[in-house]
């Protein structure tokens, strides 16, 4: 895969595209609403429904990942559908992407997302309203389809939830410092007998390691998977050394370090025609037994200016949001760091669009999903701000959640005090990466006439 221009990811509509074919909802649902799927002009499977009890308003759904697969995976946005169902009991009509490819691309997933809202408008009509939703990178790129497209009209509110929200130049930093802080310490991806590549690939492009032998690995030089009395004094001070020096939980680490291995070999060997786009130069690790050594032995690379610009190009935000974004996130996430909340606020702040976002907190513990009845409230909350252009306050949002308790009983858990620290509070900052946004709309203007910039569809 080699770096093309942006300008060609953009929704179509082809005259050879079939209609949304009826299916069986998710037995949630299926007394419920009308369900459908179909394949889009760009190879997209995608999944509708529509209640019997129709609000009027709809909601467009961006999934996480991102998905590694080679094409489109029909079952993905089928398995949305049925995780998110409370916003079809809710009275929603819902419509989601499961993207053309797998792979990363935050602009192609966003016009992918575009996309099947075009085809529910054409099958359906125009809805009241149209809510963006997107949960982990999916509100990454919920947030870039509200700077694409929010300001032409397609979406009238966006909720974002457990979103990855600091972009792609900066937000992952913390997986490029556990990826040579765990080389540094267990000296086994590569190992010394394997042919070596610089840690910024993420994985040699031939190398066959699956996700199993990389559990193994990790297994292998921290004992991760056992328990503390069975660990071996190297494993547990190798364990204590990468958690305290990288702050990841101890719960997500094989989790992150897949991404580090995986998704970076992706983004740098598929969407970046093997340029790099991360930097570790000018960082100062600290919190393990001997920072000297962890500072001196520890691998150092800089970024491929032009790597760096198109990943920023594709993934990071502006803030230039025209409508109101509500978000909700769990403070104790350990995926997406409740951080990237102020890294969210900061690039709004910076754009002087502050007015359109309303941020809420909850001292949940998960990333994959939170309870029903914030997800319900929340869309309340939104459509009602959507509506009546009366801006709710963190407050106020928590408040009214105790009504869709009573029928989802999921539990309400909102903290109205709470305020994330700076992103570099959480992740150590690269030299001048501390102002947001991380992109400017003037910025991004002025890369987009580049030919070629951004990562291809």
């Amino acid at each position: 895969m080699v770096v093309g221009s942006l300008s060609a990811v953009s929704p179509v509509q082809a005259a050879g595209e079939s209609a949304p074919a009826p299916i069986s909802c998710p037995v949630s649902l299926e007394d419920q609403a009308t369900c459908y799927t179909g394949q889009d002009a760009n190879g997209a499977f995608y999944a509708i429904a529509v209640p019997k009890r129709w609000n009027g308003a709809l909601v467009v759904h961006a999934h996480g990942g991102p998905d590694l697969g080679e094409g489109s995976d029909p079952e993905r946005s089928l398995g949305d559908l049925e995780r998110w169902s409370v916003m079809v009991d809710q009275g929603y009509a819902w419509a989601g992407s499961s993207y053309r490819r797998g792979g990363y691309g935050t602009r192609m997933a966003a016009a992918d997302t575009e996309n099947v809202r075009r085809l529910f408008v054409d099958e359906f009509g125009n809805p009241e309203r149209t809510l963006v939703h997107g949960q982990s990178w999916g509100g990454n790129v919920a947030a870039k389809a509200v700077e694409m497209y929010g300001k032409h009209g397609s979406y009238d509110g966006a909720l974002l939830t457990n979103g990855v929200l600091g972009g792609g130049s900066r937000g992952y930093d913390y997986r490029v410092d556990l990826r040579v802080v765990y080389q540094y310490y267990c000296r086994n991806l590569p190992r010394p007998s394997e042919p070596q590549y610089p840690l910024w690939q993420g994985l040699r492009p031939t190398s066959t390691l699956t996700t199993a032998g990389l559990r193994a690995r990790l297994q292998e030089c921290t004992g991760y998977a056992s328990t503390p009395q069975e660990r071996t004094p190297v494993q547990q001070r190798n364990l204590d050394d990468i958690l305290a020096v990288t702050h990841i939980p101890e719960r997500t680490l094989e989790s992150h370090l897949r991404f580090a291995v995986f998704t970076f070999r992706d983004i740098v060997h598929h969407r970046l025609g093997d340029r790099n786009p991360f930097s570790n130069d000018g960082v100062r690790y600290t919190g393990s037994h001997d920072d000297q050594a962890l500072n001196e032995g520890v691998q150092r690379f800089s970024a491929d200016p032009a790597a760096r610009r198109d990943l920023s190009y594709d993934s990071d935000l502006t803030g230039r949001v025209s409508i109101p974004v509500l978000t909700l996130h769990a403070i104790d996430d350990p995926t997406a760091f409740v951080e990237h909340e102020a890294a969210y606020r900061a690039s709004l702040d910076g754009a002087h669009r502050e007015k359109n976002l309303v941020q809420t907190f909850t001292t949940e513990h998960e990333h994959s999903e939170l309870s029903d009845a914030e997800y319900a409230n929340s869309l309340a909350a939104l459509a009602a701000w959507v509506r009546t252009g009366k801006r709710p306050t963190a407050q106020s949002v928590a408040s009214s959640c105790a009504f869709y308790d009573r029928t989802y009983g999921t539990g309400c858990f909102y903290d109205t005090g709470f305020r994330p620290l700076p992103y570099a509070s959480r992740v150590l900052p690269r030299p001048a990466g501390l102002s947001w946004p991380a992109i400017t709309a003037r910025q991004e203007r002025s890369w987009s006439r580049i030919d070629g910039v951004g990562i291809a569809p």
